[in-house]
């Protein structure tokens, strides 16, 4: 298979991947990507008839194997078949992008939506990645590539829980690639700020689009980064987060969730 990459570049291309998500959004732009890398596709989602018809245009379009696997990863039954599937063939990486949000005060939202989030953005990931980690350790050779969010990184006022699932994400996801130094296996987390996930609209200074998103984070698991932060805005939004008074992140973070509140 002829490389995406240009000669003597430390980045590797992965022969096999499996994507979750990967009906819309960030995780279908993750699809066509590596498609068009040449990659062998498992696809993972709640709707079969999406999936169904991505698999079909990227067969035909780029010559690439696409599997379809339908699965509610937020369903322990399904979700298991999933794992199993990466068990028993196993893939050369992993791109745990499903994940979901709920927007409103914590108290004031069903306590199963809450969890429902925790499920997916943290147990799904963690049960997937350790069903397909020890096939990669065995060959030498792989990687996983997390999607987190800068919201980790921050106080998360009117999405709590979201934002710490995506705070697990990126101190799973570092710690992860810390132990797997030096074994060929890579682990990123990639963490965007705001993204379009309608391409038909132009990137700003707030938000991102979609497919720089997912090269951008393709791009830094191949070249063996334990961290991706997409955009020129966030990347330098960064620093600043992590040096703020933790109390001025907050009252401005609540300030921004309470403006939030009131227009929609």
């Amino acid at each position: 298979m002829r490389s995406p990459f240009p000669p003597g570049s430390s980045r590797t291309a992965y022969r096999t991947a499996l994507v979750t998500g990967a009906s819309s959004g960030i995780g279908e732009s993750f699809a066509r990507l590596l498609a068009g890398r040449g990659t062998d596709l498992v696809l993972v989602a709640r709707c079969a008839d999406r999936l169904d018809e991505l698999a079909r245009e990227l067969v035909e379009r780029y010559r690439v194997a696409v599997e379809v696997l339908a699965a509610d990863l937020t369903d322990p039954a399904q979700r298991g078949e999933v794992e199993h599937r990466l068990r028993a063939d196993p893939v050369e990486l992993l791109v745990n992008n499903a994940g979901y949000g709920a927007f409103g005060a914590f108290a004031e939202q069903p306590l199963g939506d809450q969890l429902d989030q925790v499920e997916l953005n943290v147990v799904a990931l963690m049960r997937l990645t350790h069903a397909a980690l020890p096939g990669m350790i065995e060959r030498g050779r792989g990687g996983v590539l997390n999607v987190a969010s800068m919201a980790g990184f921050a106080p998360s006022p009117g999405s709590a829980v979201y934002g710490a699932t995506k705070s697990f994400v990126a101190a799973f996801s570092e710690s992860l690639h810390a132990e797997l130094a030096g074994t060929g296996v890579h682990v990123t987390a990639l963490c965007p700020g705001f993204t379009r996930t309608d391409e038909t609209r132009e990137p700003n200074l707030l938000w991102l689009r979609r497919e720089d998103v997912a090269r951008a984070g393709l791009d830094a698991v191949a070249a063996g980064r334990a961290l991706c932060v997409p955009g020129a805005q966030y990347k330098a939004a960064l620093p600043a987060l992590k040096v703020m008074p933790r109390s001025l992140l907050r009252a401005a973070a609540n300030r921004m969730w309470r403006q939030a509140a009131e227009t929609r």
